[in-house]
C-alpha cells in the first residue's frame, strides 16, 4: 500500500505550494537543496491522508508551521490526532507556532 504522495493529493499539494505563506517560503529557502545537514526535505508532502508542510524521509521528520488557523480548540484537537497518527508511523512532528508578526519582522 502506497503511503506517501498519493496521486489524488497532487492538485492539493500543488495548490498549497503555490499559495505558501511568507513563513513557509522563508523556511523552504533554508531547507531546500539539502542545505540542512545534507538532508533532503520535501514541501507539502502527503503521508496517508495528511499533507505536511515539510518532510524529511531519512529523518522521518515532519515540520509544521501553524498560524492563526490552528489556534482554535477544534484545530488543536485535529492537529493532535494527526500528530498521533503520524507518530504511529514512526514520524516525529515538530510544530512551530507562527504569529502574524513574523512576516513583518523577517
Amino acid at each position: 500500500m502506497k503511503l506517501h504522495n498519493h496521486k489524488f493529493f497532487k492538485p492539493i499539494r500543488k495548490h498549497l505550494r503555490n499559495r505558501a505563506t511568507d513563513s513557509e517560503s522563508t523556511l523552504w529557502k533554508m531547507l531546500q537543496k539539502s542545505q540542512v545537514g545534507g538532508y533532503k526535505f520535501r514541501r507539502q508532502h502527503s503521508i496517508g491522508r495528511h499533507i505536511v508542510d515539510f518532510f524529511c524521509y531519512e529523518l522521518m521528520l515532519a515540520i509544521e508551521l501553524d498560524g492563526e488557523v490552528h489556534a482554535d480548540l477544534n484545530s488543536i484537537a485535529r492537529d493532535t490526532e494527526r500528530d498521533e497518527e503520524l507518530n504511529e508511523l514512526g514520524i516525529t512532528v515538530l510544530r512551530y507556532e507562527i504569529d502574524g508578526y513574523m512576516n513583518i519582522l523577517r
